[in-house]
């Protein structure tokens, strides 16, 4: 029994889902999302209310039927309210500047790392050692920030480094003399 794929659905107001076939459209106030739907999956949508079965308890379908109702939902939060990922930058001269479309890093190498805004994905630097990743796919925004912060990950001894806002970086102890 799935608790998550069981729970239905509710299509907030300015939000417009069509499913045609097994690929559902889900319009809204910031974007428009698609995306297919696997055919175990049935998909049905009546008075602003989104409900997935499953057509029985074979191991595959019970792990799509949560999958697919979660994907359904955050196409639908997505279009309603954007998603973001905060990331902080620690270390001496470590910093983040916008330059257009373009972010650059300078993050201890002996060049600047510039990366341009893909489709869906805006950057934003309210200050030089934040950086924050918004979109309306949750998937994407995910994605990009874990490519940022890929760049130059968090380093255990000193905590130098590109780390999620929310990420509590365990540091060690260095070596100790005699």
């Amino acid at each position: 029994m799935s608790r998550i794929g069981n729970k239905p659905i509710t299509v907030p107001d300015g939000v417009e889902v069509k499913l045609e076939g097994q690929k559902i459209t889900v319009k809204g106030p910031k974007g428009t999302l698609e995306r297919n739907i696997h055919n175990n999956m049935k998909v049905s949508i009546e008075n602003n209310v989104i409900t997935v079965k499953r057509p029985d308890d074979e191991k595959e379908n019970r792990s799509l039927h949560g999958l697919t109702r979660t994907l359904i939902n955050n196409m639908v939060e997505g279009v309603s309210k954007e998603f973001t990922k905060d990331l902080e930058i620690n270390g001496v001269g470590y910093r983040a500047a916008k330059q257009g479309k373009t972010l650059v890093l300078t993050l201890g190498y002996s060049h600047p790392i510039k990366m341009d805004e893909p489709e869906g994905i805006t950057y934003d630097v309210p200050n030089p050692n934040q950086i924050v990743v918004r979109g309306i796919d949750k998937e994407a925004v995910g994605q990009m920030a874990a490519e940022i912060r890929m760049k130059r990950p968090p380093e255990v001894y000193r905590g130098k480094g590109i780390k999620y806002a929310t990420e509590h970086i365990r540091r060690k102890e260095g070596k100790t003399g005699k």
